[in-house]
């Protein structure tokens, strides 16, 4: 039998295509041939119905244990947020005769600072898109104005920018690594499916590259 995919035939697409995680969240819900399952298992064989109540009681520990190692990988995430948030505002403090931030962009800013985040997850990825555009912004004022190259505290903003952006790129990965994992592991059925149906979770969304940073890997960087 042929391979069904053949990375040397094609078909292929030459032009390349970009991709975009997908916004939205997937419930898990389980159908009446999984509930006839359990049934069946309590009404005629007793014991691999106990067995696998013990199953599902592991799963539901699994999912407990592995929800804080996301809410822990998240917090490292928010804590770079947080320093990428202060040095924006520092740093358009110092340029505010020379650019000029959107306000909703402020908002947002001190929102997240006060901790007005009803949905955490959405709002990461949100926050972090606003600070991406910001800060395109102010590399965009500086490259207009050259004498603020010239301002130190400028330049150790812009730099300390840089640097929050790789943690933020390491940071990330851990987080999604995570979210991977979740994402497979509820839907493996019988046993974590059904449990993570009674338990009413969701799929997660990975934590997105803005279209800020999209944007910027496609320049020529060596362009004269």
């Amino acid at each position: 039998m042929a391979n069904l995919l053949d990375e040397q035939s094609g078909p292929i697409n030459n032009e390349g295509q970009d991709i975009n995680v997908i916004n939205k969240k997937i419930k898990m819900e389980i159908g009446t041939g999984s509930k006839v399952f359990e049934i069946v298992l309590w009404c005629l064989l007793i014991i691999p119905g106990v067995i696998f109540l013990i199953k599902k009681i592991s799963a539901r520990n699994y999912f407990n244990k592995l929800e804080q190692s996301i809410q822990g990988a998240a917090s490292e995430i928010d804590n770079v947020i947080e320093q990428r948030v202060v040095i924006l505002q520092n740093t358009s403090s110092l340029l505010k005769k020379s650019i000029n931030l959107d306000k909703e962009v402020m908002l947002k800013v001190s929102q997240y600072r006060s901790g007005q985040n009803p949905d955490a997850d959405i709002e990461r990825n949100e926050i972090n898109q606003i600070l991406d555009k910001a800060y395109s912004k102010i590399n965009i004022s500086v490259e207009n104005y050259p004498d603020l190259k010239s301002q130190n505290t400028v330049r150790d903003a812009m730099q300390k920018n840089d640097y929050l952006q790789r943690e933020i790129t390491a940071a990330r990965s851990n987080y999604n690594d995570f979210v991977t994992t979740w994402n497979r592991q509820i839907q493996i059925w019988p046993t974590n499916k059904i449990v993570a149906s009674k338990m009413e979770l969701t799929t997660r969304i990975p934590f997105i590259a803005s279209q800020e940073t999209k944007i910027e890997s496609k320049k020529d960087f060596f362009a004269n």
